[in-house]
C-alpha cells in the first residue's frame, strides 16, 4: 500500500483479505436471517431483533463488497450510491446493536417483559429512521462520495473534499460508534451481575447438585456470550476508531497497511461474528443446523448409489439378453445340424 498525500492506494492482498470477510459476513447474516423464517418455534423476541441487526450487517457486507470490488476514484454516482447504502447500514447496525442490549437489560435486570416488548416499536423508529434522516440529508448536502480511504478501505463515505467533513464523519457514524463504546459494556455488566445475584439468591435455598450439568453448561454458556458480545465488538470496531483520531491528529501512520487491513476485516466481519455467537454457539440452533445437514447428506449418498445402480442394472440387463440371444443362436445350429 502506498500514501499518495491525502490518497490511500490499497493493495490487491487488502482488497481480497477484505472481500472474503465480507463473504463470511455475508452467509452469516443469510444464515441468521434464514434460520429464523425456516424455524418459527425460535422466533423470540431478542432473536427479531437480531434479524434486524442481520439485515443491517447484510447491507453493509454487500455494499462494502461492492465499493471494495469497483476502486473508485472519483464521487460517481455508484460511488455515492455505495456510501449511502453503507452508510445508513452501519449507522442502524449501531442503533441496533444497543437496542438488543436495552431489550435484554430491561426484560432480565428489570424483569418486565412487557415493557420491554413495547420497546419494539421505538427501536424501529430510531434504528431504521434516524440513519434514514442523517443518510437522506447527508446525501441531498453532497457530503457522500469518494473519500480516498481516508477513514475507510476502498469503498466510498464522506466525501474527502467536504469543508465540514470531520462533523459529517461524527454524524454518519462515529459519534453513534463512540456511545456504543459506552453503552454496550455498562448494559452487559450489569446483566451479568443481574444474574450472578439471582444465581447466589438460588445457591441460598437449593443445594447445588452434581447431577444438573446441562443446566450448568446452560449458565455457562450465556455467561460466556454476555461477556464476549462488548468485547468483539470493540475489538472489531477499534480499529476504524483509530484511524479517524490519527486522521484527526494528521499523522501518516493512518494509512499503516496492518492498521489498514484490521480496519478492513473489522468493518465487515459483524455478521459473521454474531453467526459464530448466535448460531454455531447456540446449541438448538446448532443441533437443527447438524441435522438438516445430515438429512441432506443422506439424501444425496441415496441418489448417487441410486444412479450408480442403475447403469450397472442397465447392463446386467444387457448382459443377460445377450446372453439369451447366444443361448437360443446355439440352440438353433444345434437343431439344424
Amino acid at each position: 500500500m502506498m500514501a499518495s498525500g491525502n490518497q490511500t492506494e490499497l493493495y490487491l492482498s487488502e482488497q481480497v483479505v477484505v472481500l472474503c470477510t465480507c463473504a463470511l459476513s455475508f452467509l452469516g447474516s443469510s444464515l441468521i436471517i434464514l434460520t429464523h423464517i425456516i424455524w418459527t418455534d425460535l422466533r423470540t423476541t431478542p432473536r427479531r431483533l437480531l434479524v434486524f441487526l442481520s439485515v443491517t450487517d447484510w447491507l453493509s457486507a454487500v455494499s462494502y463488497a461492492f465499493g471494495v470490488w469497483s476502486v473508485f476514484r472519483t464521487d460517481s454516482p455508484e460511488c455515492v450510491a455505495q456510501g449511502a447504502i453503507s452508510t445508513f447500514a452501519n449507522t442502524s447496525s449501531f442503533f441496533w446493536t444497543v437496542s438488543i442490549a436495552v431489550y435484554l437489560y430491561v426484560f432480565i435486570v428489570r424483569s418486565s417483559q412487557r415493557v420491554a416488548d413495547s420497546l419494539v416499536l421505538f427501536f424501529h423508529l430510531v434504528s431504521w429512521g434516524v440513519p434514514l434522516v442523517i443518510t437522506v440529508t447527508a446525501v441531498c448536502l453532497n457530503k457522500i462520495g469518494y473519500d480516498a480511504s481516508e477513514v475507510s478501505v476502498g469503498w466510498c463515505w464522506v466525501r474527502i473534499h467536504a469543508p465540514d467533513r470531520v462533523l459529517w464523519m461524527l454524524l454518519t457514524g462515529k459519534i453513534w460508534e463512540f456511545l456504543s463504546y459506552l453503552t454496550l459494556p455498562v448494559l452487559y455488566i450489569l446483566i451479568k451481575r443481574h444474574i450472578h445475584k439471582a444465581h447466589m439468591a438460588l445457591s441460598e435455598y437449593r443445594p447445588i447438585l452434581a447431577n444438573r450439568p446441562p443446566s450448568q453448561s446452560f449458565s455457562s454458556m450465556a455467561d460466556v456470550k454476555l461477556t464476549l458480545i462488548p468485547i468483539i465488538f470493540i475489538v472489531l470496531r477499534i480499529w476504524s476508531t483509530v484511524r479517524f483520531i490519527l486522521l484527526l491528529a494528521d499523522s501518516p501512520v493512518r494509512q499503516n497497511p496492518v492498521l489498514v487491513t484490521l480496519h478492513g476485516i473489522g468493518n465487515t466481519s459483524q455478521g459473521a461474528a454474531n453467526c459464530v455467537m448466535f448460531v454455531l454457539f447456540t446449541q438448538p440452533i446448532r443441533s437443527r443446523l447438524c441435522t438438516a445437514l445430515c438429512c441432506c447428506c443422506s439424501k444425496c449418498r441415496a441418489e448417487a448409489q441410486r444412479s450408480d445402480s442403475t447403469p450397472q442394472r442397465h447392463q446386467a440387463r444387457q448382459d443377460s439378453s445377450t446372453q439369451r440371444e447366444e443361448e437360443e443362436d446355439t440352440s438353433r445350429v444345434q437343431t439344424d445340424r
